[in-house]
């Protein structure tokens, strides 16, 4: 079962949206909204709030993706920096191997979530560069 409870920010004014609707669908989101609410250096943020088209390699079809955080933050030099961040569990990074303790339907999906994310991804470090924004993605091994 999936993790799901609401968030709300301390520092409402950074928050960029309606702070009453931040719905974090893991602790290590929620672990990052706390972060970002509390980090001086985090000038702005936002939660799900940009669309990024992406072909599907399964369909071959046009669908959005919808990174989870837009982040405006302060740099040591002062210069303001933009990120977008996506939080994911580490083992849906790496292609999936089929071992004799994974079911071929199991290693099917793993494939197919990894195509996929692999997919969006890719349209978003485009997206990222064409507007002088940083995309970056984040696991439990950043976030521990």
């Amino acid at each position: 079962m999936a993790y799901k409870t609401k968030f709300f920010p301390k520092n409402v004014s950074k928050y960029i949206g309606n702070p009453e609707s931040i719905i974090c669908r893991s602790l290590w989101e929620r672990k990052f909204c706390k972060y970002l609410d509390e980090n001086k250096n985090i000038l702005r943020w936002s939660f799900e709030n940009i669309k990024i088209p992406y072909l599907s390699p399964m369909d071959n079809q046009m669908h959005f993706y919808i990174p989870d955080f837009m982040v405006e933050k302060k740099g040591k030099d002062n210069i303001v920096k933009t990120l977008v961040v996506e939080i994911k569990p580490y083992k849906q990074t790496k292609q999936p191997i089929l071992t004799e303790n994974v079911s071929k339907r199991t290693f099917n999906k793993n494939m197919e979530t990894f195509l996929i994310n692999q997919a969006k991804w890719k349209a978003a470090d485009q997206f990222c560069k064409q507007n002088d924004i940083e995309f970056i993605i984040l696991t439990e091994k950043e976030l521990l």
